[in-house]
């Protein structure tokens, strides 16, 4: 089977048994790889109502047909699971080295289950497969447990970890690889843990087949000549991510004091420029990236000094502007002590901030927060809180349940300015003055996340204040943006440098041999969103439109200051929005897939389960 290694890695923690089972033609053509692969199992094998902490929870690490292959970056590994964070379907993805190194070692997925008697992790190294004791490793960072495995086996080994956080079950603990990348999103770490898994350590040294490796060459040789002929590739190895947070304010969607702003009057301490000049010690990248925007980063804090990969976007927006930190330093330094603790720096800047705005107007107090001076522009207070938070201790165990966990507890005002969607914490984009991003959010399967759909320069190129007619943008970028989920390879060459997406379309039948057009691979990601939709209705049965609502913040206050001062997305815009996305999605009024519409995609089976539950018409 040509751009996959042709095997299933199953490992039952319960019981110790591990085992093979072949790659089908069917699941490759229908789900393609990478997330289409975990969301394919999950809802398989995932019984409703099962416990997201529970043995009968499975945890997907799934590489895609382009992962390990010389073509720009196919670095990208997607981990999937029930998560527990939304108690729906989850998942995340990661870059580095893991996913080729899958594939080396004949695996294209490894399908965990079960829990381990006691602390454990998980030994690759081709075909010898094998459940270790981890007794020495557990209690450990996230990045001193790397470091000590690969003192342990060998600088080869790719190795995925979990810290403290993951260890205790944080609805937000994510799954760490390569000294500073992460599966943020969703708590796939916290899963992790729960099955007692510290780590995962791959070496292969097998090859990956391919259709046409000359056809490979040559599609993948004009993309990488465009990439390396492109003017602003030189910025993106210059600055990497963190050039976008001076951009993001400029356009005022850059997250403020717990979204309170889209606009940082500091911004000029966290600019990529400003990290470059003082704080930069060495660039990184993935599999065969070109870009390397990963920055290596010195930072110093109550007389410790840290080497952190870091802080990219998202980490800055939601560590940085959101808490209101004032310099890069301070950011980098909150970076690593995430990092180490194995906490998503996105849900952890958005519980920290969601904590200073509530002690700020007298929700808690410090008899909450065990003596912490919880104010915006704290690091001390930043890291003394994630530190409570990974030990779920003291009002650490309450913001380690989410921001949506915490506002049940602390009252009606703390939910309207909790940030979340489905219980997942919003990423690095305030959009008030951007509906299609605000309906990307809200329509995300996984919660509020931006990666399935990132429209905010859709927004401003057709009229911020224009709702009519964006759902069908926001539909489309809904398909094209898993898909390199689905292939294993990162997509920023695309979105940030243009790269055209007839490329991937050229790479398809030339690394697997089959004549799927493009259309065709969009409606493959079209199936895989309603698979994950269907799980959602699947799993509660109240699931519909109030789970694809924004927080109350959103349209209930306008943006007070900065370039789109005034601006909000009311409630009846929502209901437009919404509306309009149903239909182009063939769902009924209330979110719900169609009979129809699954049957067409050819979920039949999916649509015949929910139709005899109830669930849809």
């Amino acid at each position: 089977m040509y751009g996959y290694a042709g095997n299933i890695l199953r490992v039952d923690l319960s019981s110790g048994r591990v085992s093979h089972e072949p790659l089908t033609e069917e699941l490759v053509h229908n789900y393609i790889g990478g997330r289409g692969f975990g969301a394919y199992y999950v809802y398989k094998e995932v019984p409703p109502g099962a416990d997201p902490y529970g043995p009968h929870n499975i945890l997907v690490f799934a590489s895609g047909p382009f992962a390990g292959l010389f073509l720009p970056s196919g670095a990208k590994t997607s981990i999937s699971a029930k998560s527990p964070a939304t108690e729906l379907y989850g998942d995340s993805n990661v870059g580095g080295h893991l996913a080729g190194e899958l594939k080396y070692a004949g695996i294209d997925a490894i399908i965990v289950r079960g829990k381990a008697e006691v602390p454990s992790y998980l030994l690759i190294d081709d075909d010898r497969i094998e459940i270790r004791p981890a007794d020495h490793l557990w209690g450990l960072g996230a990045i001193k447990t790397e470091e000590v495995l690969k003192e342990e086996l060998g600088d080869e080994f790719q190795i995925a970890t979990i810290g403290p956080a993951g260890e205790n079950g944080v609805v937000f603990a994510c799954i760490n690889h390569d000294f500073g990348r992460q599966a943020g999103r969703c708590g796939m770490g916290a899963v992790m843990g729960s099955k007692n898994l510290k780590a995962i350590a791959v070496r292969g040294t097998r090859s990956v087949p391919v259709a046409d490796i000359d056809g490979l060459k040559d599609v993948a040789g004009v993309m990488f000549r465009e990439l390396m002929e492109d003017p602003s590739l030189k910025v993106w190895q210059d600055l990497g991510l963190a050039q976008v947070t001076t951009w993001a304010n400029s356009i005022a969607a850059l997250p403020t004091r717990n979204f309170r702003q889209n606009f940082y009057e500091a911004v000029d301490g966290l600019s990529g420029e400003l990290m470059k000049e003082t704080i930069v010690v060495g660039d990184k990248a993935c599999f065969a990236c070109p870009m390397a925007t990963g920055k290596l980063c010195k930072a110093s804090f109550r007389g410790k000094t840290v080497l952190v990969e870091g802080p990219e976007y998202e980490t800055t927006a939601l560590i940085g502007s959101n808490c209101a930190l004032k310099s890069i330093e301070e950011v980098a330094f909150a970076n690593y002590v995430c990092d180490e603790l194995g906490l998503d720096t996105i849900s952890a800047g958005n519980a920290v901030a969601f904590a200073m705005e509530c002690f700020e107007k007298g929700i808690i107090t410090k008899d909450d927060t065990g003596g912490i001076e919880a104010r915006f522009g704290s690091l001390d207070a930043f890291c003394d809180l994630v530190q409570k938070i990974a030990a779920r201790e003291g009002i650490g165990d309450l913001l380690a349940k989410g921001v949506a966990g915490a506002a049940e507890v602390w009252g009606e005002e703390s939910r309207r300015i909790a940030i979340h969607v489905k219980g997942l914490e919003w990423s690095g984009y305030e959009s008030r003055g951007a509906p299609s991003m605000m309906l990307a959010y809200m329509t995300c399967d996984i919660g509020a996340h931006h990666n399935r759909a990132w429209s905010v320069t859709h927004d401003i190129a057709v009229g911020r204040d224009i709702i009519k007619g964006k759902a069908a943008k926001v539909v489309e970028f809904q398909h094209v943006r898993p898909l390199f989920d689905c292939f294993g390879v990162c997509r920023l060459q695309w979105v940030e440098l243009g790269l055209p997406l007839e490329h991937y379309a050229k790479l398809y039948p030339v690394v697997t041999g089959r004549d799927d057009s493009w259309e065709d691979l969009l409606v493959k990601s079209e199936r895989i969103w309603n698979l994950t939709r269907a799980f959602a209705v699947r799993e509660r049965e109240d699931f519909g439109r109030a789970d694809d609502w924004p927080p109350r913040r959103f349209y209930e206050e306008s943006v007070p200051d900065g370039p789109v001062a005034g601006f909000r997305i009311t409630a009846e815009d929502l209901d437009v929005l919404l509306d309009e996305y149903y239909e182009a999605r063939g769902w009924d009024s209330n979110g719900r897939p169609k009979v129809d519409t699954l049957t067409r995609l050819g979920l039949e089976h999916v649509a015949s389960e929910l139709h005899k539950m109830g669930r849809i018409t």
